[in-house]
């Protein structure tokens, strides 16, 4: 298969690129070589925490690969097949673990048998999606394509000492469905997880009063329960996750990560309002699950027609990367408040 060959320094020039090109090679078997990666950084070229990512999809397909090593700026990338089983990846430090999931889901979808991957790292870190969004928002989305994936958090891990630790299993899927979803329906419930480790359990009270009061004031009730540990990891660190059940199947989501002076209350608010300013649009998905979403619904059999809350400059990437590495093509157009995303999905088995 002929080798395609992708600019890593197309967009933000960071490291999603790599990740994403990474995945869809795995997925499709096709084999990739990356240049100029993380170009426009200080620090251009492989960080510790991509090679984590990189190294897994290497055991997941039996992989060729050259230049895999910290401070590289080209990777290629040649999967020979995709592997179930089970595999377990330290990312090292605060690294995040959302992000791995990213790189790893698309291909333990179609892998040869059940996939079971045990991750220690940051669940709860700047510039990542927490894993409360990844378990209770994301994996309920992926799920209208016919995709089973369960998350099992079994410790949080913040930023800057990490040691969270994270089960993934996914039923492989012989292809995934289409999806026609353009508007979310009504909200049937909203819900959510606030959490503080190493803290007092007030923080997290106080975390989760504060998001109540903000959507009382919307008109809207939530149901948001207290995950306290005060002892049992490397950090302290607090958050929140809220997110909104819809008539139509999906979910969207809302968060904010506490740090040191930052009130508990302006936390609570925080994930609160970026609920609120979520639903406003009456898409499907927000965007966060707009962004994550792009690939499979590529990888599906059929055509889909989704709208977003937002099309963010992570999505336009990943438009970019898929239409060149599937050689679909995505119609994204403004849709009075939101944005409708069509694609004729490739329906890779």
């Amino acid at each position: 298969m002929e080798l395609v060959r992708i600019d890593g320094s197309y967009g933000e020039g960071g490291g999603s690129i790599f990740r994403y090109a990474l995945a869809l090679a795995s997925v499709s078997l096709i084999p990739v070589e990356v240049y100029n990666i993380r170009a426009k950084r200080s620090r251009p070229g492989l960080r510790p925490q991509h090679l984590s990512a990189a190294r897994l999809l290497v055991q997941m397909t039996d992989a060729d690969v050259e230049g895999l090593r910290v401070g590289s700026t080209r990777v290629r990338f040649a999967p020979r097949r995709r592997r179930g089983g089970r595999y377990s990846l330290d990312v090292g430090t605060a690294g995040s673990v959302s992000l791995i999931i990213q790189a790893i889901l698309p291909v333990a979808l179609f892998a040869d048998s059940p996939v079971e991957v045990r991750l220690t790292g940051g669940t709860d870190v700047p510039m990542a999606p927490p894993i409360d969004y990844m378990r209770f928002v994301f994996t309920r989305n992926l799920s209208l394509l016919g995709a089973q994936v369960e998350i099992e958090l079994l410790k949080r891990g913040h930023y800057p000492k990490g040691g969270g630790q994270v089960k993934l299993r996914v039923s492989p899927a012989r292809t995934l469905g289409p999806l026609e979803l353009t508007d979310r329906g009504g909200v049937e419930g909203i819900f959510g997880v606030a959490h503080a480790v190493k803290l007092p359990k007030h923080v997290a009270e106080r975390i989760a009063d504060s998001a109540r009061r903000r959507l009382l004031e919307a008109g809207e009730n939530a149901d948001i329960r207290i995950d306290w540990s005060p002892n049992e990891h490397l950090g302290p660190g607090a958050g929140i996750t809220i997110w909104a059940n819809c008539s139509s199947g999906s979910t969207l989501g809302g968060d904010s990560l506490g740090k040191r002076g930052k009130p508990s209350e302006v936390v609570g608010r925080e994930a609160a309002e970026s609920l609120l300013r979520e639903l406003r649009p009456s898409a499907a998905f927000d965007r966060h699950t707009g962004d994550m979403i792009i690939p499979y619904l590529a990888l599906a059999r059929g055509r889909s027609a989704v709208t977003l809350t937002e099309f963010t400059s992570h999505a336009e990437s990943n438009v970019w990367l898929v239409e060149r590495m599937l050689g679909v093509e995505f119609d994204v157009t403004r849709d009075g408040p939101r944005w409708l995303l069509r694609v004729e999905g490739k329906g890779v088995s």
